[in-house]
Formats: structure tokens, sequence, C-alpha cells
């Protein structure tokens, strides 16, 4: 793996880890998609800091995850391993925070 290569998954671990810590103290809302897209009169009806704790739920694990990814002969059964938790993260997020109007205030 060539140092760039290692460059960029770090970056992206980071990134991703940084937004998920930021996202679980509760700021943050408006980098969530069709969250910051309603109108000002249907996000009032939600609890913003709440979602955002939510999704800094999910984030953080996947940029940690995603990190282990520079270890230079990481076996298969990691990538499947990655793929399906990451998967599982997001078809979960998507049903639970659209069910049963979790975050609504």
């Amino acid at each position: 793996m060539s140092g760039l290569d290692i460059f960029v998954i770090i970056a992206v671990s980071v990134a991703l880890t940084v937004l998920g810590v930021v996202m679980l103290t509760g700021r943050g809302s408006w980098m969530i998609a069709g969250f910051n897209t309603m109108p000002k009169e249907k996000r009032a009806g939600y609890d913003a800091a709440a979602l955002s704790r939510f999704i800094g739920k999910i984030l953080t694990p996947i940029g940690v995850l995603t990190a282990l990814f520079v270890i230079e002969d990481i076996a298969m059964w990691y990538v499947w391993i990655y793929l399906a938790v990451v998967l599982g993260l997001c078809v979960f997020a998507a049903v639970y925070a659209n069910t049963e109007g979790r975050f609504k205030r």
C-alpha cells in the first residue's frame, strides 16, 4: 500500500470520527441530509440534538473501523465484516430514525 493510500484512508477515518464526535455533542444537525432541507416550521417539530447524537453513534464506529484498513495484510474476512457492519448500521439508522416518530417533540 502506498503512502497516498494510507493518507486517504486515515483522512477519511479521521473525518468520519470527528464528524461522529461533533454529532455526539448534539450539534451538527445542519449536516444531516434531509433534515437540513426541511422547512424551518417542520424542523421545529423535531429534537435536533437527539437526532444528531443518534447519527454520531452511527458515524463514530464506522470511522474507527475504517482506520483498520491501513493494516498492510488485512484479511478478506475483515472486509466482509466491515461491509456488513456499515450496511447494517445504515439500514438500522434509516429504519430506526423513520419509525414511530422517535425524534419528534
